[in-house]
């Protein structure tokens, strides 16, 4: 759902404008970098900030972008970009973000998304694997947010922090477990309500996001389970995955000045459909 001002209505007053609480969920104006953006979840995310007004949108990711990206570039040219680095390094995600403050002139929200993922039973892990896990979904999520913070008190600005957990942060996957992916999004989810009281006195606000099943290249193997259908009945809810773009609206919110008073808090987005 697109809430954004639009440029045809100039009775719309912008939150520039405003000296109030916001009413409006929209992003007008401000600048909002994701990491993990080239593709997926985050590039999902990158379509629904720049739809509800984001000046700028900038992908922080190891990895290169690819037709998706190009073509939402293509739809919003000048407005979105991306940036390398790795999350596991702390030293890059600053670089990378000291880069978005000298181009945009500032930054208002921090979606800390990049992740990885590996289903496999817990005795047959390998120590590289479960590090690997570890590394980018909570020691870089922690990197993240924490030079984000640092540059958000530095530029006076009251930002925005939101992690992308998972459901299986909540309850295990019987079909397809991973002890390692669902304790480090447990620990995703835990950091959250740590960072947003210990940044509180910043006026920094810090939020997660759990989505449930996502159409994405690592969720393929999904609906080509021969029980497929059979599950779905078993777990009700929305018989399909979720897009993307409906993830979105949870960000948005979140990111936006209508959630002044918004911290400490995840949003599931599961569609109902348990994974237990």
């Amino acid at each position: 759902m697109t809430m954004a001002p639009s440029a045809t209505a100039p009775e719309t007053t912008t939150p520039e404008a405003s000296t109030g609480p916001q009413t409006q969920v929209t992003l007008w104006g401000k600048v909002i970098a994701i990491t993990g953006a080239n593709r997926g979840i985050g590039l999902g995310i990158a379509e629904s900030c720049l739809s509800n007004g984001a000046a700028k949108v900038y992908s922080i990711d190891i990895g290169e972008t690819g037709e998706d990206f190009a073509a939402l570039a293509k739809q919003y040219p000048g407005q979105i970009f991306a940036i390398n680095a790795n999350v596991t390094e702390e030293a890059t995600i600053t670089a990378a973000i000291d880069r978005i403050i000298e181009e945009a002139g500032a930054l208002h929200g921090m979606v800390v998304n990049a992740g990885r993922t590996h289903h496999k039973a817990a005795l047959d892990f390998t120590k590289e694997e479960i590090e690997t896990l570890f590394n980018v979904n909570l020691f870089g999520a922690f990197y993240t947010a924490r030079a984000a913070a640092r540059a958000f008190i530095k530029l006076g600005i009251k930002g925005s922090v939101v992690f992308t957990a998972s459901m299986a942060s909540y309850r295990p996957n019987k079909r397809v477990p991973s002890t390692p992916y669902g304790a480090s999004k447990a620990g995703v989810r835990n950091m959250t309500h740590t960072l947003a009281m210990e940044w509180a006195q910043y006026g920094i606000r810090v939020n997660s996001v759990s989505p449930g099943l996502v159409n994405t290249a690592m969720t393929y193997w999904v609906p080509q389970q021969p029980d497929w259908e059979q599950q779905l009945k078993y777990y009700g809810g929305f018989p399909r995955l979720a897009e993307v773009q409906e993830l979105g609206g949870a960000y948005v919110y979140l990111l936006s000045d209508a959630a002044s008073y918004t911290t400490s808090i995840d949003i599931p987005v599961n569609g109902v459909i348990g994974i237990c």
